[in-house]
């Protein structure tokens, strides 16, 4: 974490009289403060299927923990930038130079091009919150995989991070945070970089807030070292566990006084849920130690956990006897890997928590976890690993297909025998190893994949124009099917698994309600089994449909010429496909010449 200063003349802020609370010079009233949350994307990358819920994570976090902390006298608002900020530049266009400079680089471009906070005496008066600027980058300083917590070496991967008595807290050279305060504008910069806050160790939390609410009202950190968040907070536990010094607090004009119990902020301020055994071992029971607040009683317990970070969030139900669960269960992984969860809980009183953690299984408890990359991260970490002056080549999984690599592969060696081309109904556009959907009807892309008897497809894609009928063409038992997300109707949007008895839309699996939106990305999660079909998008069931295989069949509207083979569906509506991978869960699949 870095803390840069301008060192200027101090201004007497004009947002309101009499302030509760103000800046460290006494400049600016922070008695409301408003932080404008943006999620940064480089030119290169693309962005996460499920940012925005990380994102509203983090602000509410920082929200609760500033009421806690100041009560009535600062309130602290966030407001999330609806849409991910593409950048104009590229991840190594932003590198050049020192992490300062990315810094800069990095904030100089959101607060032009969002034109924040003008700074003219006018614009002043009119204010009616301090303003902060708070970047959420997808990026790192230098290369490093978040994830796995480990950066590239000319001795291979090497292990990066904060990482004690088995548990991983947010920390590494090669993340590059950078917070300011600056008096002669009114404002505060702050910047996450990506191992902040993608990957939600314990303490991520205390990052957002150290550089996004602390630095950039110039808050120092406090001497000596101690717990609080502007300290070693990160480095103890979640934000609800850290805290501000009182002395600091007082400096910025806050006065200790008498509160009612709030039984929301008891329930923030008490919950944990720590991994048991903090470094499991695959085939291993694992199991997260619940701590409420006492005499709480629990309603509802519902938790996630998620293998990748582009990955799909697995629900995992739980069961428990008594007011409260003494533990949530997460069942066992078959092999080492890393391992993001989040528990959100109910009470009977109506108050609500949600939390957020990491750990990895690991063979040993000393040996990290490796990663195979795919995509743009995997180029990422390869800089600087050659081989014959070549970068070495990574493989991904055994387990997982690239099926828009495959499909891609085989119409790169097409050359100009027209037989051997790859089978499409409509214009579709390549580029970079990513597919566009014409804006056609009943548009189809067929891939040169056959799948296994059950398995699990993962679709990241972004509709350009204003959404209609996606379809993913499938095979269980031999029968090709679809399964149809957003399809517009004049009363309004219906999903559905088509064909089930050899009805369409109007069967039992359909779903009513928008899935997508026109511009941001969605993950798409299906999963194939002998007795039925799941279907999740961005980490929420849509579809759980029990059935045997011999009930689905395709209309002839979308038949392919190869019955064996998966496809790609759009009626009129571009779509933007960035990834179509899919694991094996039984049986074998093939590739297909076409």
């Amino acid at each position: 974490m870095g803390r840069l200063f301008f060192a200027v003349a101090i201004f007497v802020s004009e947002i309101g009289s009499l302030a509760a609370t103000n800046t460290w010079d006494d400049a600016y009233d922070t008695s409301q403060i408003e932080v404008t949350m943006v999620y940064f994307v480089p030119s290169d990358r693309v962005p996460l299927s499920d940012w925005r819920q990380r994102l509203d994570y983090y602000s509410k976090r920082i929200e609760q923990f500033h009421g806690r902390e100041f009560q009535d006298q600062s309130k602290l608002t966030t407001v999330v930038h609806p849409e991910p900020f593409i950048s104009g530049m590229s991840t190594s266009q932003l590198r050049l130079g020192d992490a300062n400079q990315i810094y800069y680089r990095t904030l100089t471009e959101v607060d032009q091009r969002l034109k924040f906070a003008p700074s003219t005496r006018q614009a002043k008066q009119q204010r009616k919150a301090f303003q902060i600027l708070l970047v959420m980058s997808e990026v790192n300083w230098r290369p490093l995989d978040d994830f796995f917590r480990v950066k590239p070496t000319k001795n291979g991967f090497a292990f990066e991070g904060n990482y004690n008595a088995g548990q991983h807290f947010p920390g590494a050279t090669s993340g590059g945070a950078r917070a300011l305060y600056n008096p002669q504008r009114g404002i505060g910069w702050g910047l996450v970089s990506a191992d902040g806050w993608r990957v939600p160790y314990r303490g991520s939390d205390c990052v957002v807030y150290h550089e996004g609410c602390g630095h950039t009202v110039g808050l120092p950190h406090p001497e000596p070292g101690n717990g609080s968040v502007m300290s070693m907070g990160q480095y103890r536990g979640w934000i609800s566990e850290s805290w501000l010094d009182k002395e600091q607090k007082t400096r910025l004009g806050w006065k200790p006084k008498d509160v009612p119990v709030d039984t929301q902020l008891e329930l923030f301020s008490a919950f944990r849920a720590i991994v048991s055994p903090r470094v499991p071992q695959p085939g291993q029971a694992v199991r997260l130690k619940l701590d409420f607040p006492r005499n709480a009683k629990v309603k509802l317990l519902q938790v996630q956990v998620q293998t990748s970070v582009t990955g799909p969030w697995v629900e995992v139900p739980q069961r428990w006897e008594g007011a409260t669960p003494e533990f949530a269960v997460l069942g066992e992984f078959d092999r080492p890997t890393p391992v993001s969860y989040r528990v959100n809980v109910t009470l009977l009183n109506g108050e609500t928590a949600e939390l957020w953690g990491y750990f990895q299984v690991r063979s040993e408890a000393n040996q990290p976890t490796l990663p195979v990359p795919v995509g743009a991260l995997s180029l990422d970490l390869m800089k600087g690993q050659r081989i014959g002056g070549d970068f070495a080549l990574q493989r991904m999984p055994e387990s997982e297909v690239d099926l828009l690599a495959m499909a891609n592969q085989n119409r790169s060696n097409e050359g100009h025998d027209k037989e051997e081309t790859i089978w499409s109904f409509g214009d579709w556009t390549w580029s970079d190893g990513v597919v566009t959907s014409p804006k056609k009807f009943g548009a189809r892309l067929q891939l040169p994949y056959s799948p296994p008897d059950e398995y699990r497809l993962t679709v990241g894609l972004e509709p350009l124009d204003d959404p209609n009928g996606l379809l993913l063409g499938n095979v269980s038992g031999g029968n090709q099917f679809v399964c149809l997300f957003s399809y517009r109707t004049p009363n309004g949007y219906v999903s559905a698994i088509e064909n089930i008895d050899g009805r369409n839309v109007g069967n039992e699996t359909t779903v009513r309600g928008a899935v997508f939106k026109r511009g941001q990305i969605s993950q798409l999660v299906v999963t194939v089994r002998e007795t039925g079909i799941h279907i999740m998008v961005d980490g929420r069931q849509l579809i759980n449909w029990k059935g045997k295989p011999e009930r689905l069949s395709l209309s002839d509207y979308w038949a392919t010429p190869d019955q064996r083979a998966m496809f790609l569906g759009a009626y009129d509506c571009r779509y933007r496909f960035h990834r179509v991978t899919l694991e094996t869960l039984a049986g074998e699949g093939q590739q297909l010449d076409r």
